[in-house]
């Protein structure tokens, strides 16, 4: 087999190289045109023509013909062709090349995630699920890793890391299980007592509950149910224990006689303010009766009440630390709650908690 005698078809689609537009240079300069330049490189006649003409610029020499004439200029412009510049432009096109935006000339869906995420302070998955939940009909369908890459790429207006709720920070921690007891509750009732039932999170009524403080003497009493993760979040004046009786003793008066049934169990932590075992446990409206049970986690185990944590990573949202909850209204508390309520939510197969609450 000869170069002039095979059976290869040559590769399309393949462009010019710099050793090429040096060769298309010195034939320009010998006096060949487009048309055997384009049969000595084997290349189509319009690709050498395009070639040329991206690749020329403008030089400038001096007018051989010296005259006195003023009309008659010093120096002349042609137009001449230079490998250097023909690869220049080569190589600034290819620098702008890669896939598009998955998004594309979506600009509603991008408008619809950068509210969700930024103002509405949603995760870039809850966002999505909201797309799918709410019926909204986009001309694109993403992923939320892709969302994810968008805004680190900064493919949004409005959106950065920092409007993430982790802000892309997030690390995994290992848990160390802890068995110590806790010396300032020594008669309080721990969490190995709690029923099997209430660990595996099958029977609705049970709930974890926590205080959320500021730079002011007033906090939040957080109450989270384990199987929905649904929220009451209560406003306290302090952090003593009469105020979380008094919340629980309000909260029991509003419920009446199903509270027993809405609240069976309470789990938390070893906090001064938690200590009043059996004034949580006592019924404010039947005297002498219990109307929940209390169980304690074991000191420095926050994952065992991991339903808590994560709820309060939600307020903190809204409550950075620092904040003064005392100068928030009941309203704005109650917002937070209806929000956190209504928030998708991918361990509930993306079901708000109140949806789960209702359904179980």
């Amino acid at each position: 087999m000869n170069p002039d005698n095979h059976n290869t078809r040559r590769r399309t689609w393949k462009q010019l190289n710099e050793i090429e537009r040096y060769k298309i240079e010195t034939l320009l300069k010998a006096g060949h045109g487009a048309g055997y330049i384009s049969k000595f490189l084997s290349r189509n006649r319009r690709t050498i023509q395009r070639e040329i003409k991206r690749g020329s610029v403008i030089q400038r020499r001096e007018n051989p013909y010296v005259s006195r004439d003023p009309l008659v200029p010093e120096y002349l412009d042609e137009v001449v062709y230079l490998a250097d510049a023909g690869q220049r432009v080569s190589e600034e096109r290819a620098s702008n090349k890669g896939r598009g935006l998955k998004i594309g000339h979506d600009h509603e869906l991008a408008r619809y995630l950068e509210h969700k995420i930024g103002e509405e302070k949603y995760s870039p998955d809850a966002a999505l699920a909201a797309v799918e939940t709410s019926g909204k009909v986009f001309a694109v369908r993403l992923c939320t890793k892709t969302v994810y890459n968008m805004i680190t790429r900064g493919d949004f207006l409005n959106l950065t890391n920092a409007s993430l709720p982790e802000k892309g920070r997030r690390k995994r921690r290992k848990h160390r299980k802890v068995r110590k007891v806790a010396l300032n509750n020594l008669k309080g009732r721990s969490i190995e007592e709690r029923p099997a039932t209430v660990d595996a999170r099958e029977e609705l009524g049970h709930w974890e509950m926590d205080l959320v403080v500021g730079s002011g003497r007033a906090s939040l009493l957080v109450m989270t149910e384990r199987v929905s993760r649904n929220e009451l979040l209560i406003k306290l004046p302090d952090k003593r224990q009469e105020s979380v009786v008094q919340a629980l003793d309000r909260l029991e008066r509003r419920k009446g006689k199903r509270f027993p049934e809405l609240f069976k169990s309470l789990t938390m932590d070893n906090g001064s303010e938690f200590l009043d075992c059996k004034g949580m446990e006592a019924s404010c409206l039947r005297p002498g009766t219990q109307r929940t049970i209390c169980y304690y986690a074991h000191p420095y185990s926050a994952w065992e009440r991991g339903s808590n944590e994560n709820a309060n990573k939600l307020i903190r949202r809204f409550i950075p630390k620092g904040t003064d909850i005392g100068k928030l209204s009941n309203q704005a508390i109650k917002r937070i709650e209806h929000w956190m309520n209504n928030y998708p939510r991918r361990l509930l197969g993306y079901r708000t908690a109140k949806q789960a609450y209702q359904a179980a």
